[in-house]
């Protein structure tokens, strides 16, 4: 399983880094595009015109992609990951009460108060089913490396023992970081700025989404399903801090930090690659099993889903959009976007809804 999961990370971090090539300043730039490549261009005096300003260019990197759009990254920041967290915190949370986001809040609520009153049948089903088909539905790992403090011992590095441990694991932020690592090590031999530049967002976004989704964690105070006194579990809402430490399953169920973050991971590698047609798939695929590896194994109610996803994606998209410009973007036509849907399928004499991605 640890082999196979290593040897997933490393094809995921070599599709993902793009091999282009760099133009040293100064040098003869081709900037025109080609049908299956990516070319990034080092500015030095060229001046980059829009519809409302021409200003003299900084130091930056231009993507040609297909179909037209156009990606500007100027030179990453050392350390940017943390000295653009409290600016880009500022405008996750200025975003999430814009007029744009009124939409986007209206549906969540209609899909967690729908997911509210099927929380315990969901779980339920879940459960029979992979009891059926003998399903391990229980966390299990082994521990590879691990520190001691005299008779205190600290689990550095865990393996999953089964297949729903390795689905729960995808949530905890180690595939971002690696894939993180990844982009910024071939960033740095390649002197290519988009790689880097991500790298920095992965890592901004999972700081941002750890702190805000324990905040309102701590607001809301539900229980995780193992721990849940009554079906659906209870809401205490305003724990205090102690308690909340001492008892911490019972009062973090909502939103999921898991779900959350690897949104967000999905999210950005998705603005920053737009013309790869398989990271939302893929992406949207592991955020799927994810999801439902968390309601088998006890830890979240499918209700907890919809709040996070949305503050996975908000925060992304704060983190990206301010990363990097999108100098134009033409000759997309509505058969060239994809696009998300929801519906609504009947299991057993109940009516679930689910979501359908077209690409």
């Amino acid at each position: 399983m640890s082999r196979q999961l290593g040897s997933f990370l490393l094809s995921l971090i070599s599709f993902i880094s793009v091999h282009a090539q760099t133009d040293s300043l100064g040098a003869p730039v081709d900037t025109r595009p080609q049908a299956d490549t990516v070319l990034p261009v080092s500015i030095d005096s060229l001046l980059l015109k829009t519809e409302h300003e021409a200003s003299p260019a900084r130091d930056e990197q231009v993507y040609h992609l297909r179909k037209g759009i156009t990606l500007v990254y100027p030179k990453p920041k050392n350390f940017g990951f943390i000295t653009d967290l409290p600016r880009d915190g500022w405008g996750y949370v200025k975003n999430s009460f814009s007029k744009e986001s009124i939409k986007p809040w209206i549906m969540i609520a209609g899909a967690t108060g729908i997911l509210l009153a099927l929380d315990q049948p969901i779980a339920d089903e879940l459960h029979r089913f992979s009891d059926r088909i003998h399903y391990q539905r229980n966390n299990s790992y082994k521990t590879v490396w691990e520190l001691k403090a005299g008779s205190t011992k600290t689990s550095m590095l865990r393996i999953p023992n089964n297949l729903n441990s390795a689905f729960y694991q995808m949530g905890q932020g180690y595939i971002s970081l690696l894939v993180g690592a990844g982009l910024f090590t071939y960033g740095k031999i390649a002197n290519d700025y988009r790689s880097r530049s991500t790298a920095s967002q992965l890592l901004e976004s999972f700081f941002l989404m750890g702190a805000s989704t324990q905040l309102v964690k701590r607001i809301t105070g539900r229980q995780s399903p193992f721990m849940a006194s009554s079906p659906g579990g209870n809401w205490h809402p305003f724990p205090s801090i102690k308690e909340y430490q001492k008892n911490t399953p019972n009062y973090d169920a909502f939103p999921s930090g898991h779900l959350a973050t690897l949104m967000s991971s999905v999210t950005i590698l998705a603005q920053n690659y737009p013309e790869s047609r398989f990271i939302k798939p893929i992406g949207y695929g592991m955020v799927a099993l994810l999801g439902l590896s968390m309601i088998d194994n006890d830890v979240h109610w499918a209700s907890d889903y919809p709040l996070a996803l949305g503050m996975g994606y908000l925060s992304a998209k704060t983190v990206a959009s301010r990363s990097r410009k999108l100098l134009k973007s033409i000759g997309m036509n509505k058969n060239d976007r994809s696009s998300l849907s929801l519906t609504f399928v009947r299991i057993n004499n109940q009516v679930i809804p689910g979501f359908i991605y077209s690409f």
